[in-house]
C-alpha cells in the first residue's frame, strides 16, 4: 500500500520520527492503528449511549447548584 502526503505533512512526519529514534513506517503504523482503536472505542460508546437512551437512562449534564 502506498500512501502520499504534502510535503509539510511528510516534513512533520520525518521531524516526529527523528526526534523519536524511529522509522516513518513505524510512526505511520502505530498512528493508524491508534486511529483505529479509537474508531471502534466511539462507536462502541456511542451505541452504548443510544441503548441507554432507549432505556430512558440519561445522564444529567447539570451540576449540583445550578
Amino acid at each position: 500500500m502506498n500512501v502520499h502526503f504534502s510535503p509539510e505533512i511528510q516534513a512533520k512526519l520525518e521531524r516526529a520520527a527523528a526526534e523519536q529514534g524511529r522509522n516513518t513506517e513505524s510512526l505511520i503504523q502505530e498512528a493508524v492503528e491508534r486511529l483505529l482503536d479509537y474508531d471502534e472505542w466511539f462507536a462502541r460508546q456511542v451505541k452504548e449511549g443510544l441503548s441507554a437512551a432507549d432505556r430512558g437512562s440519561l445522564l444529567s449534564t447539570m451540576k449540583s447548584g445550578s
